[in-house]
């Protein structure tokens, strides 16, 4: 009996088909990471206060008065959602009474924005906050649409599987890649918010369904080495290069219906890949089309400039590894033992946490001191090194102590941040960046620990509600961002707290490093404080990992 990676044996594992593969469906990725937190331009709040109708009959002095003060940052500002009440200044007004000598400002009575509000065009030009007005009694509006397109995001991780399992990876890919595009193409000529958000929630379902669809088709072609740095490496920093591109995108661009067309049209250079990035063999077989599968391996074959053999695939020889998995194990099976247990109430908090605080700081750069668009694009870079030091402590440290330490990293620092005079804005953006560097780490991480810590049978299904833990955590940043307009350190203060807190969790859990892969419950690495008992001698070695490519399927951002 042969298994699928034996009888491709023959390709190789880095000839020019493989890195074909690789950089291609790396760069379909590219859009998810300019997409994925447009919003942080689009709806994007400038400077604004009340306006002060040309028509109120009020004397220049009195106009220039109608604005309250209010304490923000520490600093008197003019009032954001109220002003003086325009009859009350007219009488004044008429009767030459002056401001602030005359009359005691304080004293006066105030009201709302009843004409509107005058933005600030320093930064923007429009957002979707100043067509549709979403600040003051609005203004729990936009972090509501940023909350809706994750919760697309969680609609889309239900369902990309099933469909990518039924219709075909490469079929899904580029259907979900042709979802994403258009119905961002048409939020542009969105005429109000409720059309805006309900077209955001399609985006984020199409955008999840083909990251993961591209995540799973680049585990299946690829052979295994390549396969580890392909999931590690090759999807996170492609993502990296996306968000990278936003700021540079909304610099030049500061019309929030231009930016999102133009961030929605790079969408069409993926048609030509439909030509290039072919079906995975590993799923037409599993749909008993040999013949099919077979003419993509001789392909690649040529591709490669290999000679491949007679006969490549023999569905009398074939063993379809996953035939036999999880048919009689539930989502209740996660709850079967207390260590189970146990693990999948750490794992969902832990998972929870740290999506709070990468979308949180990553949703929050246009709070910070600076330029906006300078602090965004430090927010994606920082990234980079994040996931290259991730991968690097994969391979060589135990996975308890480095996802503490990055934790650890990531929280105390954003903790530190409300030490920081007020003057000093490049030590508190530089700890920000910091806490990024650790959270971003941790999300990396987190995907193989969490793989190594479930048994075979169950795998899938523990990562798979992990990672819709994620998915809640993402919904709920918005909020946390919004505090931010309450008190400055207040959203850093809770994101650094539960970051801290997570990272003690992680020191409960067992070490997987260098340990055997368990295949039934239990097989599982006790929690620790109970006591260790060791696997069966027929468990697996642990580099099964690297051959399985279910571990990676619902490992997706």
């Amino acid at each position: 009996m042969r298994d699928y990676d034996a009888a491709t044996a023959f390709l190789g594992e880095w000839g020019r088909f493989q890195r074909l593969i690789f950089f291609l469906l790396s760069a379909s990725i590219i859009p998810n990471g300019f997409n994925g937190l447009s919003i942080v331009f689009l709806a994007g709040t400038p400077e604004h206060r009340c306006v002060v109708p040309r028509g109120a009959n009020l004397s220049g002095e009195w106009r220039n008065a109608s604005i309250p003060l209010e304490l923000r940052g520490g600093q008197e500002a003019p009032s954001r959602c109220r002003r003086y009440r325009l009859a009350a200044l007219a009488n004044f007004s008429a009767l030459g009474l002056r401001p602030g000598s005359d009359v005691e400002l304080e004293a006066v009575e105030q009201e709302p924005c009843l004409d509107g509000w005058e933005y600030s065009r320093d930064v923007y030009r429009s957002t979707i906050v100043t067509e549709w007005n979403l600040v003051c009694a609005n203004d729990w509006k936009g972090p509501l649409s940023t909350s809706l397109f994750f919760v697309g995001v969680l609609l889309g991780s239900f369902i990309s599987g099933q469909l990518s399992d039924k219709f075909g990876r490469k079929n899904v890919l580029f259907a979900t890649l042709a979802m994403q595009t258009g119905f961002s193409f048409i939020q542009v000529f969105s005429t109000s918010w409720e059309m805006f958000s309900v077209l955001f929630v399609l985006v984020g379902m199409g955008q999840i369904s083909n990251y993961v669809a591209a995540f799973v088709l680049g585990t299946e072609i690829l052979g295994k080495s390549i396969r580890v740095l392909f999931c590690t490496l090759g999807v996170c920093i492609f993502y990296s290069f996306g968000y990278m591109l936003l700021p540079l995108f909304a610099f030049f661009i500061r019309d929030w219906r231009m930016l999102l067309l133009a961030l929605t049209l790079p969408g069409l250079l993926c048609i030509p890949l439909w030509w290039v990035i072919p079906e995975s063999p590993r799923w037409l077989i599993s749909q008993g089309r040999f013949q099919e599968a077979e003419d993509i391996i001789r392909k690649a074959a040529k591709t490669n400039g290999i000679t491949a053999p007679d006969v490549i695939l023999d569905p009398s020889e074939l063993q379809d590894v996953n035939s036999q998995k999880q048919q009689t194990y539930t989502i209740l099976d996660l709850m079967k033992t207390r260590n189970i247990l146990t693990i999948t109430i750490m794992s969902v908090l832990l998972w929870m946490i740290i999506s709070v605080g990468y979308f949180g700081l990553s949703l929050d750069t246009p709070n910070l001191h600076g330029d906006v668009y300078v602090n965004c694009f430090l927010s994606a870079v920082i990234e980079v090194p994040a996931y290259i030091i991730s991968w690097l402590l994969l391979r060589n440290l135990p996975r308890r102590y480095s996802m503490a330490a990055a934790l650890f990293l990531g929280g105390c620092v954003l903790l530190f941040i409300q030490l920081v005079p007020s003057h000093i804005h490049a030590l508190s953006i530089l700890l920000v960046m910091l806490g990024k560097f650790g959270i971003t780490s941790a999300f990396s991480m987190v995907y193989v620990y969490t793989a190594e810590l479930y048994p075979t049978v169950v795998r899938n299904m523990g990562v798979g509600a992990s990672s819709m833990a994620s998915r809640l955590g993402s919904i709920l940043s918005p909020y946390f961002v919004y505090l931010g307009a309450y008190d400055r350190f207040l959203p850093y203060i809770l994101m650094g707290s539960l970051t801290v807190l997570s990272g003690i969790l992680t020191l409960f859990l067992p070490e997987s490093y260098g340990m055997p892969l368990p295949d039934t419950i239990d097989q599982m690495l006790l929690v620790k404080g109970l006591e260790y008992r060791p696997p069966s001698s027929s468990t697996r070695d642990s580099k099964e990992e690297e051959e399985n490519p279910d571990i990676f399927k619902s490992t997706a951002f």
